[in-house]
């Protein structure tokens, strides 16, 4: 029997010009909150149909929400995802469970519907966001009515872009760090650490419990933490807003009261902020006249940031540098403020950069630095339920006790005050001053000048 090919071959030039076309999908957070028409939702899920499923069997079905009220009920759902209600649909890719045959498959399947169906948006002028966070799983099953039989990995959020959203694409690995012929082959920064294990079982990790997870940043090479962050920072775009922390609240605030009167023409620095959010309280604390530098491990996670402090209406110049292994890159005696906002528990070597801190600071100059509190009850949770799971996407850090950051700081500086804040696990931002109780607060924040 003969079959025939109807497929038709391609030039090079429309095959580079039809790739290039695809290659410029990116995922959008900030829709316009205009409508679709549904025919043309129904035309994108058409296409998404064509891709490819295992045995053929096709167990995936897709909910679209499209009612505002709907989609305001599931960004109530989602928590961390307000573009749910300006999108104009979402769709939930679910699939029926009993079918999942092996590795997966079925769940493979679907995803590969997903993407089909965000290429099918993107061609037709659209955007579209994967989210495998969908929130409360049970309350998701509630609002979409969806039988036991079946179960939801995830929703493509589609619509137009608001016209400021941003346009950068997020950076993609250089392909010989992924790509290996034959055998195994990858770079040791890009391979991270872990608890020692004769097996590692993927069904016994997942995001709230892996037993696998090396959460201290002393056990990783700086180059594993620049690798880890400089990716996971692009996990949301750079909006106004963004990473923002519930747990945190006005504690970034109360943190950097504790800045001093600064010289004319001050000159600044922010450690390791990763997505910026403590660089965008800074920058608006300072005097339009001091000069601010964010020194991160990654560039991009500078041009990240760059992205991201217009949009939060920051008009103060930021440059940005990178850590050439421990060391700064300043001149000697040449800073008048160093700021470390609970970063200095993310480091692989805290002792040597704070080393490299009394040495970058003029002799008048200061270090404000905060710490998570091991000794609070904060850090109690974090080791009884936190520090379970999967490390965050800012990298592994472990809470720094009070006689620890003592030891850390004793050899070079001199703590001129020191403040506890935050009496709870999380949210609060009360400012304790003095007292052997602010040892035992959510954050301890200080102000040091050189010994």
């Amino acid at each position: 029997m003969e079959i025939q090919n109807d497929q038709q071959t391609l030039s090079a030039n429309d095959t580079q010009t039809i790739l290039s076309r695809l290659a410029s999908r990116l995922s959008c957070r900030d829709f316009d909150g205009s409508r679709i028409a549904r025919e043309e939702l129904l035309l994108m899920l058409s296409d998404a149909l064509e891709a490819p499923s295992s045995c053929n069997q096709q167990h995936w079905h897709f909910i679209i929400v499209d009612d505002p009220q709907q989609l305001a009920r599931a960004a109530e759902l989602a928590g961390g995802n307000p573009h749910f209600r300006t999108c104009s649909a979402l769709v939930y890719l679910c699939f029926q469970k009993g079918w999942t045959h092996d590795n997966f498959s079925v769940v493979q399947g679907v995803a590969a519907a997903g993407y089909h169906l965000m290429l099918s948006a993107h061609l037709r002028g659209y955007h579209a966001i994967w989210n495998a966070g969908i929130g409360d799983p049970e309350g998701v099953r509630a609002m979409l009515d969806l039988p036991s039989v079946f179960d939801c990995q995830g929703a493509i959020a589609l619509g137009r872009a608001h016209p400021d959203a941003p346009a950068r694409k997020p950076p993609r690995r250089p392909l010989n760090s992924v790509v290996s012929f034959q055998t195994f082959e990858r770079p040791e920064n890009t391979i991270y650490p872990v608890e020692n294990a004769n097996t590692y079982p993927f069904h016994a990790v997942s995001r709230d419990s892996n037993p696998y997870a090396q959460w201290d940043p002393t056990q990783w090479s700086w180059a594993q933490l620049a690798d880890y962050r400089a990716w996971s920072v692009w996990a949301k775009s750079p909006l106004n807003g963004v990473y923002t922390s519930r747990r945190q609240g006005e504690a970034s605030e109360r943190e950097l009261d504790l800045i001093p009167s600064l010289p004319t023409e001050a000159k600044v620095a922010e450690l390791m902020p990763w997505g910026g959010t403590s660089t965008v309280t800074l920058a608006r604390r300072l005097p339009l006249d001091a000069s601010l530098t964010v020194v991160e491990l990654h560039e991009n996670n500078l041009h990240f940031i760059q992205d991201r402090l217009p949009r939060e209406g920051i008009t103060h110049s930021v440059e940005g540098a990178l850590f050439s292994g421990t060391s700064l890159p300043f001149a000697t005696q040449s800073v008048d403020l160093v700021v470390i906002a609970q970063s200095l528990e993310h480091m692989a070597d805290p002792a040597a950069i704070l080393r490299e801190v009394r040495r970058v600071l003029r002799n008048e100059g200061h270090l404000v630095l905060s710490v998570r509190n091991r000794a609070s009850r904060y850090g109690a949770e974090w080791a009884r339920s936190e520090a379970r799971g999967q490390v965050p996407l800012q990298g592994p850090f472990t809470p720094i006790g009070p006689k620890r950051l003592q030891q850390l700081l004793c050899a070079n500086f001199e703590v001129e005050e020191l403040h506890g804040i935050g009496q709870s696990a999380g949210g609060d931002s009360e400012v304790l001053k003095e007292g052997l109780d602010r040892f035992r607060r959510r954050i301890i924040a200080l102000r040091a000048s050189p010994a």
